[in-house]
């Protein structure tokens, strides 16, 4: 790295962080910083969720997981997250906004109870922190591999980095994190496109990297050209089948875009619900291009490299390889703000769930709005550094995303079936709790499994990593319906899960109405001394409109319509080109 490539790093992602820094500087109540007042245009959105989702780990970690196991990983940012944003901006997120709700932790306490809550908060928090390891991890590669930098050098960029990013989302909020977002989005589009030119050149384009992959051996019995094929890889012990390993990675991406509040929160942050869908929609297919391209150089690093011990070092190496000065910057520039606009989005959303679903529902529950401002603010430094925490479990796996993939059957999938079938079916409001214990022990039993006892013929069709997330989803909807089968189904339940589609938002049930049955899941009434700010903030949001035009969208604006064009194209471009 020159001068000039610095000067390109510190001036691209410094210019955007000052202007968070300027952006913070409106926020001062709770809707501000929650929610950026309820404000947000869908492109905005759409470009955030983007930064959001392919992060600097994926950067990093996708073209080392392609290296090694090939392109099956892309089902995940192309189908799979149409699908996951579909349903969290379709299904999820407007429930929660027609109620009145600021997380998705909130909507299971109306569906399922206060325990649902707690634990959705809890393992989000326990989520997304981990995730926050994998980021920090592939920057430490980054700065080692590609920068040259020492260890202690690295470390104490990385705080320094963090640190910053803590300090305007702490101070700003939802608006300052969308915003900021958007402008890194754009970074993150040049800079790709600079390292995945110089690869592609490096190694004569697709047809050549094919053509030196047939002459490479993948195993006894398949040539690493099978890499190119998502339908030839059959898992870790070769026994998988390529369905079972598609369905794992569509049960990730949609836990990701609904079970994550780093994406409902943007989506919480909308205009209008129209705004909503389309913002997802936007944000999942402008995620596909980057996230095929950085798949695919894992392929082109195995063409090129084909004994690269180190797979997650692999994006670093041939960035230092094959960019001159100035390019350089440029790609550091875009990793540095995939990071900073995750970090920023992670801060504020975790922080988000800890103030309103941990320590307003459960801690303090009567004080000053300007109170939990700031316990968010705060929060949002505290839970930042906690991503350091999981850096000794990364490290000591073969690929980053491994690990992360080792952890997400045990809570978050779980987690995931009991939204969907809060949303989806009649169940018991004790079916939420019964739901994601009984996924949780089977996922900590699969866990133990795959850590430690490793029974071979267990593990190849039970407690794999690909087929741990079905059976996961299957333990809780087993879960979930004995529940419903002992309590019978609720009708206040269906009512209720009725006014959310419907459009009821919170403020318009009667604030003296007295609730006869504290667990009966209707709204938090206003008045009551158990959740006075909870209450009263959500009582002063405004009805969401449903769209910001003056009469209805045209068909070709109609975001149902789009999705389902989305859906049909991206099937037939996997199936041709990637299967």
């Amino acid at each position: 790295m020159k001068p000039l490539d610095w000067l390109i790093v510190f001036a691209l992602n410094g210019g955007v962080m000052a202007w968070g820094f300027w952006i913070a500087r409106g926020t001062k109540t709770s809707q501000d910083w929650f929610l950026g007042r309820r404000s947000l245009a869908w492109w905005a959105i759409g470009l955030s969720m983007f930064a959001t989702n392919v992060d600097n780990a994926d950067l990093v970690s996708l073209t080392g997981t392609t290296y090694k196991e090939g392109l099956h990983i892309i089902m995940v940012h192309t189908l799979g997250s149409l699908l996951g944003a579909s349903f969290a901006a379709f299904f999820v997120v407007p429930a929660m906004a027609r109620a009145g709700q600021f997380t998705n932790a909130e909507y299971l306490e109306t569906r399922f109870g206060p325990a649902a809550r707690v634990l959705s908060a809890l393992i989000q928090l326990q989520y997304r922190s981990s995730m926050l390891g994998l980021m920090i991890w592939s920057v430490y590669l980054l700065l080692t591999s590609f920068l040259g930098l020492g260890s202690s050098s690295a470390w104490m960029l990385i705080v320094v980095i963090i640190g910053l990013a803590a300090i305007y989302t702490s101070l700003g909020g939802l608006k300052s994190v969308v915003m900021t977002d958007a402008f890194q989005g754009l970074i993150m589009f040049i800079g790709m496109g600079v390292i995945f030119s110089a690869v592609w050149n490096a190694v004569g384009g697709w047809s050549q990297a094919i053509e030196i992959l047939k002459t490479l051996p993948l195993n006894e019995t398949q040539p690493a050209s099978d890499l190119a094929r998502m339908g030839r890889y059959y898992g870790d012990d070769g026994l998988t089948s390529p369905y079972v390993i598609a369905i794992g990675w569509i049960i990730i991406a949609g836990g990701y875009w609904s079970v994550n509040h780093s994406q409902t929160m943007r989506l919480a942050g909308a205009r209008s619900i129209w705004d909503m869908k389309m913002a997802a929609l936007f944000g999942a297919v402008i995620s596909m291009p980057i996230m095929i391209g950085c798949a695919t150089m894992g392929l082109f690093g195995r063409a090129l490299f084909p004994e690269f011990e180190a797979p997650d070092r692999l994006y670093p190496h041939m960035a230092d390889l094959y960019l001159g000065v100035g390019l350089k910057g440029l790609v550091v520039a875009a990793i540095f703000a995939a990071a900073i606009s995750t970090f920023d989005s992670m801060g504020s959303s975790l922080s988000a769930l800890f103030t309103r679903d941990i320590y307003a529902r459960l801690i303090a529950k009567n004080r000053e709005d300007a109170h939990y401002v700031k316990v968010s603010r705060w929060a949002t430094i505290v839970i930042l550094a906690l991503g350091f925490a999981y850096i000794p479990f990364i490290s000591s796996k073969d690929t980053m995303l491994k690990a992360f993939l080792t952890l997400i059957p045990v809570f978050v999938t779980p987690l995931f079936t009991v939204y969907l079938v809060g949303i989806f079916t009649r169940a018991h409001r004790n079916a939420g709790i019964a739901g994601i214990l009984t996924g949780a022990v089977y996922g900590l039993v699969s866990l133990y499994d795959r850590e430690i006892t490793n029974v071979d013929w267990l593990a190849s069709w039970f407690t794999s990593r690909w087929a741990a997330l079905i059976w996961a989803m299957v333990f809780s909807g087993l879960g979930a319906l004995a529940a419903t089968m002992i309590y019978g189904r609720r009708d206040e339940n269906v009512a209720q899960a009725s006014r959310l589609h419907e459009g009821v938002n919170c403020q318009q049930v009667p604030p003296n109405d007295p609730d006869p049955d504290p667990q009966s899941g209707s709204p938090m009434q206003a008045g009551s001394p158990r959740h006075d700010w909870l209450q009263s903030s959500s009582a002063a949001l405004t009805a969401i409109p449903e769209h910001p035009f003056k009469s209805d969208p045209p068909p070709w604006l109609r975001p149902e319509y789009i999705c389902a064009v989305l859906i049909v194209l991206t099937t037939a471009m996997l199936l041709k080109f990637f299967w």
